[in-house]
């Protein structure tokens, strides 16, 4: 069933100039080599390794930072940016590198990488207390960021059908997916023909009354993902053993997942996931799919709110 499933489911005066170029060589050379994230210009971030990050910052009040799913830009948060930012919190998204109007280097769809882009997000906007959203493959940017750069700046998070724990077949993991039938997905579904992959696998991400024009505009945004972000960040999601990380985690976490989710099947991922890590709250969305976001819209805003005001 899973193999079904997953192929179906299957997102920059001379004198003058030398004395400046020598200037900002100095100070450059005396700046410590990890601070390099900064503000590059008005809609951007530039992470360490140079690449932009096109983001959104809407409202005021306390920060709450939405991490879009795999192959999906942050687009796909409008309906829970648009409200809760008129609702007294201040609403921030980007796409991922690789995803929508961000660049795309060709490289860094690793996790360690993207946590690092997470956390020069927010160096860069300096925010504080902040509550992360992650859905779907972004559940372990959020879980790896705070293995690699700790809580200091983090509140809560809320994991939103997220593919943790582990989602690879193992000796230690019988319930997890044959590696070969990813290797299959990436080989002869996507990088044959992912459009057709996404006009059929869109369906199930949806409920029936989910409108085609919604499910055309997913799909769209989901083709702004290059096939090199698309492929190294399908292979980091199924590959990467979260199960140590997770209870590590010493902020409150709520837990968000559909019975019906055919990407992130529930006992194989949120199921697993909230035992592990000590606290976290379980909700469960009987009758929901993988995206949440848009399928039950008003009932993940009140959820939100409610645990971020808590």
């Amino acid at each position: 069933m899973y193999r079904r499933d997953l192929l179906r489911a299957a997102t920059a005066a001379i004198g003058g100039a030398t004395l400046l170029a020598t200037t900002n060589a100095a100070i450059a050379a005396a700046k410590p080599a990890a601070s390099t994230a900064r503000r590059h210009s008005p809609g951007f971030i530039e992470t360490r390794d140079s690449t932009q990050l096109f983001y959104r910052d809407w409202g005021k009040g306390a920060p709450v930072v939405f991490l879009s799913g795999w192959a999906l830009p942050s687009d796909i948060w409008a309906y829970q940016m648009a409200p809760l930012s008129e609702s007294g919190l201040r609403c921030i998204s980007y796409d991922r590198r690789g995803h929508g109007k961000s660049s795309d280097p060709g490289s860094g769809y690793d996790y360690d990488t993207l946590a690092d882009d997470l956390a020069d997000v927010l160096e860069a906007l300096q925010l504080q207390d902040v509550t992360l959203v992650a859905h779907s493959m972004a559940g372990g940017e959020a879980v790896r960021y705070l293995s690699r750069h700790g809580s200091k700046r983090i509140a809560r998070i809320v994991l939103l059908a997220a593919t943790l724990p582990f989602m690879t077949k193992t000796a230690d993991n019988p319930d997890g997916i044959d590696p070969a039938v990813f290797e299959q997905l990436r080989r002869n579904v996507l990088l044959k023909d992912f459009p057709k992959a996404l006009q059929d696998g869109l369906p199930p991400f949806a409920v029936p009354e989910t409108s085609a024009a919604m499910l055309d505009w997913v799909k769209d945004l989901m083709q702004q993902c290059s096939m090199k972000a698309l492929i190294d960040c399908n292979r980091a999601l199924t590959a990467t053993d979260f199960r140590a990380e997770l209870p590590k985690i010493t902020v409150p976490v709520l837990v968000m997942h559909g019975d019906k989710d055919v990407s992130a099947p529930i006992n194989l991922t949120g199921r697993k996931t909230a035992p592990l890590i000590p606290g976290a709250k379980f909700k469960l969305y009987e009758g929901a799919p993988h995206g949440l976001p848009l399928t039950h819209i008003e009932q993940v805003n009140r959820d939100l709110l409610e645990f971020i005001r808590g």
